[in-house]
């Protein structure tokens, strides 16, 4: 018998292979949110490792066949539950079984034990320290050696030397050893990343509801004072300019609330035809008093292709208030010194282009790169929730948004949409 220490370490190799797909899948379930993944990802690992072990074994002799499948197997059931053991126990048992031989009863028996070992332990296993684990799991691994040598010897009267069972017992036990850590730290990142995931969630939340909750105190303390000012003596004119400055300032909150609102729920609920062409100049016929206030032009290039060409899905109110949105922070921004503010529209094979160029204060790259986000703005009162709803609208139409700008030269939001 020619045993060589290499040929168990490039069995060791397969165990590594699959522990790699293992955390592959564990970070493809939070980059996709892959819910489905939860349930037998775990699996991956023990099954795919048990299985090339024993379809690529090393020989001792013709009888006694030698692997690394009790790594896999031990492993997977302590992690994975009884139920995974049991699925391993079947698939070991059934390849072993095919592979034939005296040998089979000898690992057979010593699986079973193992089997039984691991629906006890399973559930306290994972509660345990790293140190209380590494020596479960060794002397799990020890027994099972122990008991199919044994056995195996009994049977066909092998009699092994003792340094290949020296190397045999050795090669398990340091491989159990690295990939039980190897499998913790895998564990540990994941848990990481998910209270790391959900920490940035409350974050988020918690400054959202800060930056909403400060926006609308403010117009309800200033309603609320004008308010009380008509209880006082004063003339018609005071009181009808007070009663004014209320309700603009009751409609401001309204607007943060459907904003905050629109954001939270950026999910198109209702499909429907849209024209561009039609929702553009609509868009710009609700904000040119506006325009006209600051001083700035608004001028349109649209192209006059057949009608399908600028037809797309999406819910229309929603995407009317994306328009009027990205447009009023256009003419905002040019408010101090005016200017015009272009919307281009064209057609291409399977898109549809929307540039709105202003000639504003423009961003920087960094600016750029936060726009989006919550409570972030450029504008000295803003909320930042008007963009924000901006971009949800979008991507829940599977359209997307690209922005290019320069400092004292104005920037440009170009929305690109798929056709019907």
């Amino acid at each position: 018998m020619d045993f060589v220490t290499k040929d168990l370490l490039i069995s060791f190799l397969f165990i590594l292979l699959a522990l790699c797909l293992l955390q592959i899948l564990y970070m493809a379930t939070y980059v996709y949110q892959a819910k489905e993944l939860q349930n037998w990802k775990i699996a991956l690992f023990p099954i795919v490792s048990l299985v090339l072990c024993m379809v690529f074994p090393v020989y001792a002799t013709d009888n006694n066949i030698w692997d690394l499948r009790y790594i896999p197997f031990i492993l997977g059931g302590l992690y994975g539950g009884y139920k995974l053991g049991l699925i391993q126990l079947s698939i070991l048992l059934f390849t072993r079984f095919l592979v034939g031989g005296v040998g089979f009863y000898a690992a057979a028996t010593a699986s079973i034990i193992i089997g039984i070992s691991i629906y006890f332990l399973s559930k306290p296993y994972l509660n345990m320290k790293l140190k209380n684990k590494l020596l479960l799991s060794c002397t799990l691994l020890v027994m099972g050696i122990t008991v199919s040598q044994t056995m195996a010897s009994l049977l066909n009267s092998d009699i092994l030397p003792m340094r290949y069972l020296v190397e045999y017992y050795s090669i398990n036990i340091f491989g159990i050893i690295i990939v039980t850590i190897l499998w913790e730290g895998i564990r540990t990142y994941s848990s990481l990343l998910q209270n790391l995931i959900k920490a940035e969630k409350i974050k988020t939340v918690s400054h959202l509801a800060a930056s909403i909750s400060h926006e609308v105190r403010n117009p309800l303390t200033t309603s609320r004072g004008f308010i009380q000012l008509l209880s006082e003596d004063i003339s018609p004119e005071k009181r009808g300019e007070f009663v004014n400055i209320a309700l603009n300032e009751i409609d401001r909150a309204t607007n943060i609330i459907n904003d905050y609102l629109t954001f939270a729920k950026p999910t198109i609920e209702k499909k429907e035809e849209i024209n561009i062409q039609e929702e553009i100049e609509q868009a710009v016929n609700v904000i040119s008093p506006l325009a006209n206030m600051h001083g700035v032009g608004i001028t349109q290039n649209i192209q006059k292709p057949e009608h399908h060409q600028f037809i797309t899905m999406g819910e229309r109110k929603k995407f009317q208030q994306c328009l009027i949105n990205m447009v009023k922070n256009g003419i905002e921004s040019m408010q101090s010194h005016g200017g015009n503010l272009h919307i281009d529209l064209s057609s291409f094979q399977n898109t549809i282009q929307i540039d709105i160029q202003d000639q504003g204060l423009g961003m920087s790259q960094e600016q750029i790169n936060r726009l989006g986000q919550p409570y972030f703005t450029t504008k000295e009162k803003g909320t930042g929730l008007g963009m924000m709803v901006s971009y949800s609208i979008i991507k829940g139409m599977n359209g997307k948004i690209e922005v290019k700008s320069e400092l004292g030269k104005g920037t440009c939001f170009r929305i690109i949409l798929s056709k019907e």
